[in-house]
Parts: structure tokens; sequence; C-alpha cells
């Protein structure tokens, strides 16, 4: 974000701000109906930027709304998301329930930040959802451990079935032995997505899409430490150094 012109960084902390206090919402271990409410406070927040009548505490999140065109259904799509996590612990979705979520979750992110990139229309929305389901795939490999601690389990139904896996329970998968085969799975998918996203990104101005590019790179860095390390327990975390972070990010700036 800070390589951005200072218009389009604004702008995209706004975005990551309200990311990240409807995320907060859903990952409180707390009452299930006090977040429900939560939430739909957030849904009324944004019908009132879009109304007219924006809450004072939100006049940069309106502003960046105003600048960029963004869309109010992008919004709510990522509260309809955080919300799938808050109306019960998702264990073993199929398929098509997973790509939901990660159309929510982050697909929906990157609809909103192409805008700000400046992005033409028909590729951006290729490009949130590509480089959103390979972000979102990828962060679900990353975190298994610390989704199953909370209850959850977001590896998909067909590829647990398929390794052999009957089990939903979060703790009684990650210790299965078969467990690399099924994540395996989202694997292959989150490089398909990854290598549909460089190919937009390549065809597109080098200069709108720097951004997605150093976090695509990042992102498939850490899926890349992840295939090396394995699934087998123990896992220990994957995360980048500073050192490579800065290589990448020197990489695209130059």
């Amino acid at each position: 974000m800070r390589i951005l012109p200072p218009a389009q960084r604004e702008a995209m902390f706004e975005i990551y701000s309200f990311c990240r206090a409807v995320d907060d919402i859903a990952d409180d271990p707390g009452p299930r109906q006090p977040r429900r409410g939560q939430l739909q406070a957030w849904r009324a927040n944004i019908d009132a930027i879009y109304s007219g009548l924006p809450p004072a505490s939100l006049t940069g999140l309106t502003e960046a709304v105003k600048a960029f065109s963004l869309k109010r259904e992008d919004f709510i799509a990522v509260i309809d998301g955080m919300e799938m996590d808050v109306d019960a612990d998702i264990r073993a979705p199929d398929w098509t329930t997973l790509y939901l979520y990660c159309d929510r979750v982050a697909c929906a992110v990157g609809r909103l930040s192409v805008r700000v990139f400046g992005m033409e229309e028909q590729a951006g929305l290729a490009l949130a959802h590509e480089l959103g389901c390979a972000l979102q795939l990828t962060n679900i490999l990353r975190d298994l451990d610390e989704d199953a601690s909370m209850g959850r389990l977001y590896l998909p139904r067909e590829a647990l079935r398929a390794a052999g896996i009957i089990s939903t329970e979060p703790a009684a998968v990650l210790e299965n032995p078969m467990l690399g085969e099924a994540c395996n799975a989202v694997v292959g998918r989150a490089q398909e997505h990854f290598k549909e996203a460089a190919a937009i990104m390549a065809a597109s101005p080098r200069r709108v899409v720097r951004a997605p590019r150093i976090m695509g790179q990042a992102y498939h860095a850490i899926l890349d430490k992840l295939i090396a390390r394995g699934f087998a327990p123990p896992r220990p975390p994957v995360r980048h150094s500073r050192v490579k972070l800065l290589l990448i990010l020197l990489r695209n700036l130059i």
C-alpha cells in the first residue's frame, strides 16, 4: 500500500481498516448473536454512506467511495463473508461453498482494490477473482492450525474424501496421515489461480498492477514454502523475513 500515490494509498488504508474491523468481529470468540448485531451495524453504516448520510467516523471511507466509485455490493459481500464465520464454524465445506466464501472475503476486497489501482473494468474483475482465490486458498493452507483452534476447517469436503478422510473434526483431520494429499488438491487450485492472475497482470499496464503483483509474489512464495515444509505435524509457522519482502518490493519498483 505504501508504494501507491497518496490518494490511492489513503483509499486502500480505508478499505483495509474496514476489512480489519469486520474480520475482528468474525474472529471474536464471544457469543454469536452480539457479533451478528455488530455486522448488521456495519451494513447500516455502508448503506448510510451510499444514501448520503455517512457517520462522521467514516469520513475517510466515504471519500474513498466517492473518489474511486467503489461499489456498495462489494462492501456488503465482505460483511456477508464474515457472517458465514459468525453463523457457524465452517467445517469441510464443499468446493462451491468454499469458492463463495473466497469470493466474499477475498475477491470482493480485490474488486474494491482494483478500482483504486485504476485497472480497466474487465481485467480488474478477472484479476480480483483469480488473485483473490489464490491468496485465500494460500491463507487456508497456511492457517490450518490457527483455524482449527477456533473450531474451523476450510479444507473442502471433496478433497478430504478423495484422500480417504471422513472426519470433519478439525483436530482429527489435522492429525490424519493423509492430510497432505487433501491439501495438495487445494495447492493445485491455488497454483492455477496464481498462474491466471499473473497472465492478467502481464497484459495490464505495469503501473496499475504493481501493488497486486507484489502481493501475489509474496503470497506465491508463502505457498512455495508451505509445499516445501509439507503438511504433516508438526507444522512450524511459515512467514517471510523482512529481507525477502524487501527484495520482492525492490524487484517490482526498479
